[in-house]
């Protein structure tokens, strides 16, 4: 006869309740899928901000231009911040300071920090990511593998950054 045959009905219920609990935290484990969104950037005192909201037609990227901020001194040097956009894993956020029209650095303002494992991966594409926009001098740049939504929103907030530059 069959193991879980009428002799042993107590392993059959614990076999079923134990497939419906594993079942049930795959099931809630599961994270959807979304595409990066740009959010509107925050502007601090003395900065101005202008949004605008206008996707691009014909394009699903899903991100729409919003407003950015930037502030000018008298040596040359300008300093643009990107827009922030939103990703999977939280947002990302560029700052470029740009002297006589070139990129002399760039800071990631926000990005995803919230769990260690976000840390740990934002801890070698953030550096990564910065040597390649100091080298490509534009927003054309390789995304990092293993960081590809940082990488993307990195890349789009770096290109929203650019453009309020007028580059």
């Amino acid at each position: 006869m069959h193991a879980l045959k009428k002799h042993r009905p107590l392993r059959r219920v614990t076999l079923a309740a134990a497939t419906t609990v594993t079942g049930f935290v795959l099931l809630l484990s599961l994270k959807p899928h979304t595409a990066p969104t740009v959010a509107q950037a925050t502007s601090s005192a003395g900065q101005s901000q202008s949004p605008s909201s206008s996707p691009s037609s014909g394009s699903t990227s899903g991100s729409s231009s919003a407003g950015s901020s930037g502030s000018t001194k008298s040596t040359g040097t300008k300093t643009v911040t990107g827009d922030t956009v939103q990703t999977r894993w939280g947002p990302v956020q560029v700052r470029v300071t740009l002297k006589n029209g070139k990129i002399t650095d760039v800071t990631a303002v926000s990005y995803p920090s919230d769990n260690p494992r976000d840390q740990e991966i934002n801890s070698y594409a953030l550096p990564q990511l910065r040597r390649e926009a100091l080298a490509a001098q534009s927003a054309q740049i390789d995304s990092v593998s293993g960081a590809t939504y940082t990488s993307d929103g990195y890349q789009q907030s770096l290109q929203s950054a650019l453009d309020s530059a007028g580059l």
